[in-house]
């Protein structure tokens, strides 16, 4: 039967050790294979890593400069509360990471994540009433996201 996994392509040789940051900061994460693939002898080495992120199963390749992680692919990382929007805000943009707009951020391999707290989705519905779009106007002025804002938006008359 066929499967999907994503595949990165890390131009900066530090899939191996975005992986093992994975592994030791987002739970039901883990390394599951490092291997060098090379197909002569004459050919560079590219280092390959089969890894999950939060239970989803990833490839992660360093080949080479050609190609550039961007926001076109993220990883949408789903928490309960402030409390851990504000632990994996910190882990993803310390150490040359970066904040974003809108609950966006991206890790210091250059992988882009969006950190929305469960709330972010229960609060803005679908978008079809008065308070879910105020939910959403707030949300648009955020960086990290703020749940107590997103309430106060909600409950606004």
């Amino acid at each position: 039967m066929p499967s999907v996994r994503t595949h990165l392509w890390f131009g900066n040789d530090k899939a191996v050790e975005a992986a093992n940051f994975y592994a030791e900061n987002i739970p039901d994460s883990a390394v599951n294979r490092v291997f060098t693939a090379r197909t002569d002898p004459d050919s560079p080495v590219a280092e390959v890593v089969e890894f999950t992120v939060a239970g989803h199963e990833v490839v992660g390749l360093n080949a080479g400069p050609e190609f550039h992680l961007d926001e076109a692919f993220s990883f949408y990382l789903r928490v309960d509360g402030q409390q851990e929007v504000d632990h994996y805000w910190a882990i993803l943009t310390a150490d040359g990471g970066e904040a974003g707009a809108c609950g966006w951020c991206k890790d210091r391999y250059g992988v882009s994540w969006q950190v929305i707290p469960r709330e972010l989705e229960e609060l803005s519905g679908d978008y079809s009433t008065e308070a879910n779009r105020r939910v959403c106007q707030a949300m648009l002025k955020m960086g990290k996201i703020d749940v107590a804002e997103l309430q106060a938006a909600y409950d606004a008359a």
